[in-house]
C-alpha cells in the first residue's frame, strides 16, 4: 500500500475547476492543469491495504488500482504508467469521461469519501505523454493476417491497436471526416479536448494501424468486400440509432437530436464552421433527458450564448445518498453536479414533454410538459400539472437504442441481431458468421466509455486466437458480463 496512514489523516481532494465565469469564455477544458503533484501524491496515499481490492472488480477492464496508486504515492511515474497501461489503452480517455465505477467499489467509501481513483489515473497519464513516456510498440514480427474494423470509436480503436500490436495488418473504417466516433464528435471540447484523440491516433499511426476516414460500411464498401479482403472483421459501430420523441409538433424546425447539435459544435472547434448551423445563441434551450449527453448539450448552450437552458428529465430527482437498494459495491444512481450544471440552468424531474408549439414559420417557440407519477409499472400524468416554458431549440439526449448499421452492413455480412437490436454474439464475441465479430456499443448496447475499451481489448483477444490459434492478449471480461456497474 501507500501511505499506512493515509486514508485516516488526509482529507479527499478532487480536482480543481476552473471558475465558472472563465471558463465559459471558451471550450477548453475545465478543469485546471493537472500539475500539483503533491495533492495528487498524497491523494493516492489515501488508498489503503484493503485485502480484497473491489475496485478491480468495480473496473471492467481490471486496473491495477492499488499498485499505481503506490507507484504514483511514490513519484515513480515510470512505473506507474506500466502498470495503467497493462490494462487500459487509453486512460487518458477514461481518466476524463469514465463514471469512475471503481470509486463506487472502493472499501474506503464504505464509511468514507472514495479515492480519488480518476484524477490519479489522468495525472498519470498526462504525466507520462508531458514526460515523453507514450511511445509506439511496433510488433516485433507480422502475422501476415489482416482484420478490418468497423468503426473508431473507444472500442474500435481499443481493439485495432491490440491487434495490431499482435503483429496483424489492421485497417479501421470510419464514416465521419475524422477518427474517433463520438469520443470526437459527441464529446464536447470542455470535457476532453481533441489533441488528446490526435496524438493516440499518431501512436497507432506509427504502430502500423491504418486509417481510413469518410469510407462507410455496407455503403462505400460492402459486407461481402470485407469478408473476402480480410480475414477478420470486427464491427464496432457503436450504438447510435437515438431513442426519438413521437409528440405532436416534433417536425418543428429546432427541435434537434443531439447527436445533430453536439458534432456541429465540436465542428467549429476542429476549423470547419466559423459558427455552428445549430445554436443556442440568444434562445431559450430545453434539454431532454437528464443524463451525460443532455449535460453535454447544457454546457455546449452555456457556451453558446443561450438565453436560458432547462434540463427535463422523467424519472424523479436521485437522491444524494447510496439508495438502500444499490448497497455497496454496486454503482449507485445518485444526484450528480456536473461541470455544466455548476454553470447555471434549470433541472426539473418528474416531467414528460406532451407537445410542441411554434410560430407561423414552423420554428418551435414553446414546450408543453406536464408533471408524472410512476404508478402500476408506467408514467402517468397528474391532473392539473401542465405547463409550458418557452423553448427556441430543443435538443433530444434520451439516449440510444441500437446499432444503425442494421440496415446494410448487418444485412450484407449475414449477421444475426438480438431481441434489443444489437449485434448478436457469442461468448467470445464471435457473431453467426465465421470470421466476424462485434464490441462495444454495437453488440452490448448503449453504456460506458470503460465497458467499450474492456469489450475492444477482450475482442481483439478472441479475433487473435480466431487467426493464429492462441493468443497472448488480455480478455477482461466476457460479452455478457455486467460485473457490479450499471
Amino acid at each position: 500500500m501507500a501511505d499506512p496512514k493515509g486514508f485516516l489523516t488526509t482529507p479527499k481532494q478532487l480536482a480543481e475547476r476552473r471558475p465558472v465565469d472563465v471558463r465559459l469564455r471558451d471550450w477548453n477544458e475545465v478543469y485546471v492543469e493537472r500539475s500539483l503533484l503533491p495533492i495528487i501524491t498524497k491523494q493516492a496515499g489515501r488508498c489503503m491495504d484493503c485485502g480484497i481490492p473491489f475496485c478491480h472488480n468495480g473496473c471492467p477492464l481490471g486496473n491495477l488500482i492499488p499498485e499505481w496508486n503506490d507507484l504514483a504515492f511514490r513519484d515513480d511515474w515510470a512505473g506507474a504508467i506500466e502498470r495503467l497501461h497493462a490494462t487500459n489503452n487509453f486512460p487518458e480517455f477514461t481518466g476524463r469521461l469514465c463514471p469512475a465505477p471503481c470509486e463506487s467499489a472502493c472499501v474506503l467509501g464504505i464509511n468514507q469519501d472514495a479515492v480519488t481513483i480518476k484524477n490519479v489515473e489522468v495525472t498519470i497519464i498526462d504525466k507520462a505523454w508531458d514526460r515523453g513516456g507514450v511511445t509506439p510498440q511496433v510488433p516485433e514480427r507480422l502475422s501476415g493476417k489482416t482484420v478490418a474494423v468497423v468503426g473508431s470509436g473507444p472500442a474500435g480503436l481499443a481493439a485495432a491497436q491490440q491487434l495490431t500490436r499482435a503483429g496483424h495488418t489492421v485497417v479501421v473504417y470510419e464514416r465521419a471526416d475524422r477518427i474517433g466516433g463520438l469520443l470526437r464528435y459527441g464529446i464536447p471540447e470542455f470535457k476532453m479536448e481533441k489533441r488528446h484523440i490526435n496524438r493516440r491516433i499518431e501512436q497507432m499511426r506509427a504502430e502500423g494501424t491504418r486509417f481510413r476516414t469518410g469510407v462507410e460500411a455496407g455503403v462505400d464498401i460492402s459486407g461481402q468486400d470485407l469478408r473476402s479482403r480480410f480475414d477478420a472483421v470486427v464491427i464496432a459501430a457503436g450504438a447510435t440509432t437515438a431513442r426519438d420523441l413521437p409528440v405532436p409538433g416534433r417536425e418543428l424546425n429546432g427541435v434537434h437530436q443531439a447527436m445533430e447539435y453536439l458534432p456541429l459544435a465540436n465542428k467549429v472547434q476542429e476549423g470547419d464552421y466559423v459558427d455552428s448551423p445549430i445554436s443556442a445563441k440568444g434562445k431559450h434551450v430545453v434539454v431532454i433527458g437528464g443524463g451525460d449527453t443532455g449535460a453535454d448539450c447544457v454546457g455546449t448552450a452555456h457556451r453558446q450564448g443561450a438565453l436560458s437552458v432547462t434540463q427535463l428529465e422523467i424519472m424523479p430527482r436521485p437522491s444524494e445518498d447510496r439508495p438502500a437498494n444499490q448497497p455497496w459495491p454496486t454503482m449507485p444512481m445518485t444526484y450528480k453536479v456536473t461541470s455544466a450544471h455548476e454553470e447555471g440552468g434549470e433541472r426539473i424531474y418528474s416531467v414528460s414533454t406532451t407537445h410542441f408549439a411554434g410560430d407561423e414559420h414552423g420554428n418551435v417557440q414553446e414546450l408543453h410538459l406536464v408533471e408524472v407519477e410512476f404508478k402500476d409499472g408506467k408514467f402517468e400524468p397528474v391532473p392539473g400539472s401542465e405547463k409550458a416554458i418557452p423553448a427556441q431549440l430543443v435538443t433530444l439526449a434520451m439516449g440510444f437504442t441500437g446499432t444503425d448499421v442494421k440496415n446494410g452492413l448487418v444485412e450484407q455480412l449475414g449477421v444475426d441481431l438480438d431481441a434489443r437490436g444489437n449485434v448478436a454474439r457469442d461468448g467470445k464475441f464471435g457473431t453467426n458468421v465465421d470470421g466476424v465479430y462485434v464490441c462495444g456499443d454495437a453488440g452490448r448496447g448503449q453504456s460506458l466509455i470503460v465497458w467499450a475499451i474492456a469489450e475492444g481489448r477482450s475482442a481483439a483477444s478472441a479475433v487473435d486466437r480466431y487467426l493464429g490459434g492462441k493468443t497472448p492478449l488480455p480478455a477482461p471480461i466476457k460479452p455478457n458480463d455486467r460485473s457490479l456497474v450499471v
